[in-house]
């Protein structure tokens, strides 16, 4: 697997190497050592899907509380997202940055994010599916967000969302 730190610590963008012969390909898209070599959490505790009918589905900006705080590695499995990742550690450089990339599910690139990020994406396509793996399990009372369309976050989408849930509507104003 190659591993790109993004701009934001502790943030990767993580590609399988593909082994190609005749039949297709071999890649792994897992492997604890290498996750440990990064500094990265080399467990999870869960699984998740989250399938979107429609091009156009925002999901975020997501995040669990300490001390359920969680990390999470993100990959598309089904068609494509526009996945932004956003750092809300007051401690850290890039405290307020966030960083996106596209994930599809022919690209097969995974997005790492460690605790403490908040996590969104928008569809770009209709009948996208996403699968998650968390460090953590999900713990109700912890779920916290951030507005995806908040100005002091300044997060630049592609085009403007089409179907946003309520909960995610309702987050207020980013104030530390």
């Amino acid at each position: 697997m190659k591993f790109a730190e993004t701009k934001i610590k502790g943030v990767f963008v993580i590609e399988p190497e593909l082994i190609e012969d005749e039949r297709g390909f071999f890649a792994r898209t897992w492997c604890e050592k290498e996750f440990e070599e990064h500094g990265l959490i080399p467990s999870y505790v869960q699984c998740n899907i989250s399938f979107n009918k429609n091009k156009g589905t925002l999901r975020g900006m997501h995040y669990q509380a300490e001390p359920w705080a969680e990390a999470k590695l993100i990959r598309c499995t089904k068609g494509s997202i526009y996945d932004v990742a956003l750092d809300l550690r007051p401690e850290s450089p890039s405290f307020k940055k966030w960083f996106s990339v596209e994930l599809t599910a022919e690209n097969r690139k995974m997005l790492y994010i460690p605790e403490r990020i908040a996590h969104g994406f928008l569809t770009l396509e209709d009948s996208t599916e996403v699968f998650y793996q968390m460090s953590q399990y999900y713990h109700p009372e912890s779920t916290r967000g951030a507005r995806w369309d908040d100005p002091a976050l300044h997060i630049e989408w592609p085009f403007t969302p089409r179907f946003i849930s309520a909960r995610d509507k309702q987050f207020e104003d980013f104030i530390l």
